[in-house]
C-alpha cells in the first residue's frame, strides 16, 4: 500500500466508514428505568430536603451529557466510582451493616450484587481506555525512527504518564474527592488531545519531533490537526454514536442520585422492595448496556481509517538507517555540534568503529561538552576511549553541545567511525486518544 491511494479523512468519508458499523438500539427500558429511579428520587426529596451538595446532584442528573463521546466514556467512569463509593460496606447505613431485619439483609444483598457488577463493568472500561491509548500511540509509532530516538520517546512518555499519575495520587493524598481526581484526569485527557492536534500542525512540543514522522500521510496530518474541532470530521462519530451514550450516562447519574438519597435517608425511611427492584434492574442493565457499548466501540476504533500504521502506508521508519561514515586520521579529531532549543531534550549518539585487518583491537576517545552562549565550555560526558558506545543523557540547557572523536593520541593508525546522533526534543504529553472524541 502507499499514500498515493489514501483519501482525505473527511466526514462523509468517515460517514461511510461508520456506514458499515450500526449501533444496535439502547432497549426503550433504559430511558424508562432512568425515569423511574429519578421519580424515586423526587419523591425522596419531597419528604427530606436535598443538602446543598445533593442539589448539586440533582442538577447534574437533570442535566444535558457532555457532548464529546471520550468525556462521556470519563464520566461514566467516574459515576461508577462514586456509586461503588457509597456501596462500600463500611460506608452503608449501620441498620444494613448489622442486617438488623430479614428486610435489612435482603436489601444488602441487592447491594452486593449491584458493587459486584458495577466493579466489573469499571475495570472493563479501564482495560478498554488503557488498550486504546496504547494502541493510538504505538500506531504513531511506527513513523517514528526505529532505533535509539524511538526508544527515548518511548521512555519520555512513560516518564510522562507517572507524572500524571503522580498529580493524581497528590489529589488523592490530599483528601481530594473522587470528583477533584477525574477533573485532573479529564484536564490531563485534554492536554493530550491538544498535543496531538499540534502534531498535526507541527506546532507546540511537536514542532521539532514532526520531522521524525517518516512518511505519515498528509491525510491523517489533516485529519488530526482537526481532531479537537467542534465541526471537524470526528463529530459524525459523536453524531452516529453519541445519543446512545448520552442515554446511559443519564442512566448512571439516575442511579447515584437515588442511591444517595435512599441510603442518606434510611434510618428515616427504609427502602421498599419494589425500589430496590428497580435499582437493581437500573444497575444489572445499565451494565449490560455499557459493556455492550464498549465492545462495539472499540471494534469500531480499531479498524478505523485513522489507524493508519507506517506499513500499510509504505513508510517503514526502519529502513532509513542513517548512520554516517568518516575516516579519523592519526593525530586528529571529529566534532559534531547539535543545537538543544529546550531543556530536558536528549543527546543521544551510537557508534562504533570498523576493525582493520590486525589483531589489534582499534579504540577511539570520546567526550561531550556543552557551550555556552558566550562560548564557554562544560564538560558533559568525560573523556573515555571506546571501541563502540550507544548513550544518551537528558540537557539542563539549551544551546549547543559538541560531541568529539578524539584520534589525537594515535600515531600511525587512522579510524573509520560509523555513527549516528540526534538530539531528540522534549516530549511532554504522549501521543494518544486520537480515537477519542
Amino acid at each position: 500500500m502507499t499514500t498515493e491511494g489514501l483519501v482525505p479523512i473527511t466526514r462523509d468519508y468517515l460517514a461511510r466508514y461508520y456506514d458499515k458499523y450500526p449501533l444496535p438500539p439502547i432497549p426503550d427500558g433504559v430511558t424508562a428505568l432512568a425515569a423511574r429511579l429519578r421519580a424515586l428520587s423526587t419523591d425522596l426529596a419531597a419528604a427530606f430536603p436535598f443538602s446543598p451538595d445533593e442539589e448539586h446532584l440533582e442538577q447534574e442528573a437533570s442535566g444535558v451529557p457532555a457532548h464529546k463521546i471520550d468525556e462521556n466514556m470519563w464520566k461514566n467512569r467516574e459515576q461508577m466510582e462514586e456509586i461503588l463509593f457509597l456501596l462500600n460496606k463500611s460506608r452503608r447505613p449501620i441498620a444494613l451493616q448489622q442486617k438488623s431485619t430479614q428486610e435489612d439483609a435482603e436489601i444488602v444483598s441487592t447491594l452486593d450484587n449491584c458493587e459486584t457488577k458495577l466493579k466489573e463493568m469499571l475495570k472493563k472500561l479501564e482495560q478498554f481506555q488503557l488498550k486504546n491509548a496504547d494502541n493510538v500511540f504505538n500506531t504513531v509509532m511506527t513513523y517514528m525512527p526505529q532505533d535509539f530516538r524511538g526508544t527515548l520517546i518511548r521512555q519520555q512518555r512513560e516518564r510522562s504518564e507517572r507524572s500524571k499519575q503522580a498529580e493524581v495520587d497528590a489529589v488523592v493524598s490530599a483528601g481530594g474527592s473522587i470528583h477533584d481526581r477525574y477533573a485532573l484526569l479529564w484536564k490531563q485527557q485534554m492536554d493530550r488531545r491538544v498535543q496531538l492536534a499540534q502534531l498535526g500542525s507541527a506546532t507546540g512540543v511537536y514542532k521539532t519531533l514532526v520531522r521524525y514522522l517518516v512518511g505519515v500521510p498528509q491525510v491523517l496530518l489533516d485529519f488530526i490537526r482537526q481532531i479537537n474541532d467542534a465541526n471537524g470530521p470526528m463529530e459524525v462519530q459523536r453524531e452516529r454514536y453519541g445519543p446512545a451514550l448520552y442515554t446511559l450516562t443519564k442512566l448512571v447519574l439516575a442511579v447515584r442520585l437515588y442511591l444517595h438519597l435512599s441510603l442518606a435517608r434510611y434510618g428515616q425511611k427504609k427502602i421498599e422492595k419494589d425500589d430496590i427492584a428497580v435499582l437493581q434492574q437500573a444497575v444489572v442493565i445499565y451494565t449490560e448496556e455499557f459493556g455492550k457499548f464498549t465492545t462495539f466501540i472499540g471494534e469500531v476504533f480499531v479498524n478505523a481509517p485513522f489507524f493508519i500504521s507506517a506499513e500499510d502506508a509504505g513508510a517503514d521508519s526502519r529502513k532509513n538507517d542513517e548512520y554516517r561514515e568518516t575516516i579519523i586520521p592519526a593525530g586528529k579529531t571529529h566534532e559534531v555540534i547539535l543545537s538543544v532549543e529546550a531543556v530536558n531534550s536528549y543527546i543521544a549518539w551510537d557508534f562504533s568503529l570498523q576493525q582493520g585487518a590486525l589483531s589489534t583491537l582499534l579504540d577511539i576517545g570520546f567526550h561531550v561538552e556543552y557551550i555556552s552562549p558566550s562560548q564557554e565550555k562544560t564538560l558533559i560526558l568525560p573523556y573515555r576511549r571506546y571501541e563502540a558506545d550507544q548513550g544518551n543523557f537528558c540537557t539542563v540547557f539549551a544551546g549547543s553541545y559538541k560531541l568529539v572523536w578524539d584520534n589525537s593520541y594515535s600515531t600511525f593508525f587512522k579510524k573509520t567511525l560509523r555513527y549516528k546522533v540526534d538530539a531528540v526534543p522534549s516530549v511532554t504529553e504522549p501521543m494518544e486518544h486520537v480515537v477519542e472524541a
